[in-house]
């Protein structure tokens, strides 16, 4: 047997050796190059972007609506992510279960959601059977039924969920941190899905005016990735639409407008619970700031990777809890910043206090060669990696549309990352973490956390129940 041939095992130490073999050193980044893709516009105003990969016989297709919840109008929050999945219930000539029967019948995978910043609605099929998936997906598109009865069930089922997350601290804790974070008539301080006073007072009027408002091919791209030509795209584009017009409505930036200018506690009574949900954080910036690369190194030292200093200091060094992370909401407005952990109850104050250290370090002494590097390597690494299928580089795509990126954005991105600097993360954190801002919420038993918050003396202490209002003002 071969102990040291190509393909054979690495022969072992002999006894008492400490000579081991040499570690692999890491060869340098191959060069990377996002498939191309061509874009144009059809005559009824649809953008089209065609990218062939035909690595595998399958084809992803998302119409990209810009404009979701983010600019949904006051008492009508929730509109855009129902209207979305009301798309999936039924066309004028069939009902929901026949829809997705034959879609099934193909093999042909269909989806539609709702988010800040868009409304997409995808379809997944083989190559094949594209033409015929492609006819049923153009019925659903643009001969919605929004029946009724199922508008009904989609409530019930949204109203569910936000009993659910008014029960579950880890869900409850984002909602409120978004409500102290942004001004109450600022969209962002609202659920991205609706709240349980808006999702019940729609109806399925509120859902077809959505649905004319925003299902227009002027202002939308048809995105089409996988196992075909240039040529086979357009000419489905211009079959699938030849007989939609209309222009979608404008989508203005949402506004940001900080509930506080003040750092303050806010304490949401979970009596009993065993342990903290903490949210710590403050209004962000928009996906279109010019700062978007240095931030991103900087938060993934501060608190985006698992090596980060939010998770070492909490999870390694003081075992508060066994992850705590920190992230930039990127949105075409200005999303949040937060800091986000689980703790034990009786370690809330504690916790908190090392994640306002952390913060202030960030800005006061800037990170080291070693961070840096060691960042900018893991995510030029695996930038890569995230579109290997049709589906990935779609929602890519999509990405490009809503953003209004350039049309080199990926294939420019790892150099853009590695050309970040301490100076650069330095500036940026300066600039861009705001301490005396920061709004701390904690989810959790009042009567273990208040007074330790209290004593941290970071700002003044405000207490609220489950439905955030405000206990003994």
């Amino acid at each position: 047997m071969s102990a040291g041939g190509e393909g054979g095992a690495a022969a072992a130490p002999a006894a008492g050796s400490t000579t081991f073999p040499t570690r692999p050193v890491p060869g340098p980044p191959r060069p990377y190059r996002f498939p191309v893709f061509e874009r144009l516009t059809l005559d009824n105003g649809l953008g089209v972007i065609v990218a062939p990969v035909r690595k595998l016989p399958l084809v992803t297709v998302s119409l990209v609506m810009a404009g979701g919840a983010g600019v949904e109008r006051a008492g009508r929050e929730g509109a855009a992510n129902l209207t979305a999945l009301g798309l999936l219930e039924g066309t004028t000539r069939r009902d929901g279960n026949e829809m997705a029967e034959r879609l099934e019948g193909m093999g042909a995978a269909l989806g539609a959601a709702a988010d800040w910043d868009s409304t997409v609605v995808t379809l997944t099929v083989l190559s094949a059977r594209l033409r015929d998936a492609m006819a049923l997906y153009g019925e659903v598109l643009m001969e919605p039924a929004f029946p009724e009865r199922e508008i009904e069930r989609l409530k019930a089922e949204r109203l569910a969920e936000i009993l659910q997350v008014r029960t579950e601290p880890r869900g409850l804790a984002d909602e409120m941190f978004a409500r102290f974070v942004y001004d109450a008539s600022v969209r962002y301080a609202h659920p991205e899905d609706g709240s349980a006073q808006s999702v019940q007072a729609l109806t399925r009027a509120d859902l077809v005016e959505q649905y004319r408002e925003r299902f227009r091919p002027a202002g939308s791209t048809l995105v089409m990735v996988g196992d075909l030509t240039v040529d086979d795209g357009v000419t489905l584009a211009r079959e699938l639409t030849r007989n939609w017009t209309g222009t979608a409505a404008a989508s203005p930036v949402p506004a940001s407008v900080a509930a506080r200018a003040e750092r303050t506690v806010h304490v949401v009574q979970k009596a009993g619970a065993p342990q903290s949900e903490l949210r710590i954080g403050h209004v962000g910036l928009p996906r279109s700031h010019p700062d978007y690369f240095p931030v991103y190194v900087m938060n993934a030292v501060l608190g985006g990777l698992f090596s980060s200093r939010i998770n070492l200091n909490l999870r390694e060094a003081h075992a508060y809890t066994y992850g705590a992370f920190s992230g930039f909401g990127w949105r075409t407005g200005a999303g949040p910043f937060v800091a986000s952990t689980a703790v034990r109850s009786d370690v809330t104050a504690a916790a908190a206090r090392e994640v306002l250290h952390e913060i202030d370090r960030m800005r006061t002494e800037g990170i080291t060669e070693d961070e840096r590097s060691l960042a900018v390597s893991y995510l030029d690494g695996v930038f890569p990696i995230k579109y290997e299928t049709t589906d990935a580089i779609a929602r890519a795509l999509a990405a490009l549309v809503v953003y209004e990126l350039p049309e080199d954005y990926f294939d420019r991105y790892r150099g853009w990352m590695r050309s970040v600097t301490r100076d650069d993360v330095l500036r940026v954190a300066r600039q861009h973490l705001h301490p005396e801002a920061l709004q701390l919420v904690a989810v959790g038993d009042p009567a273990v956390i208040t007074a330790p918050l209290r004593d941290l003396n970071v700002g003044p202490v405000l207490e609220y129940d489950a439905e955030g209002q405000r206990v003994g003002a």
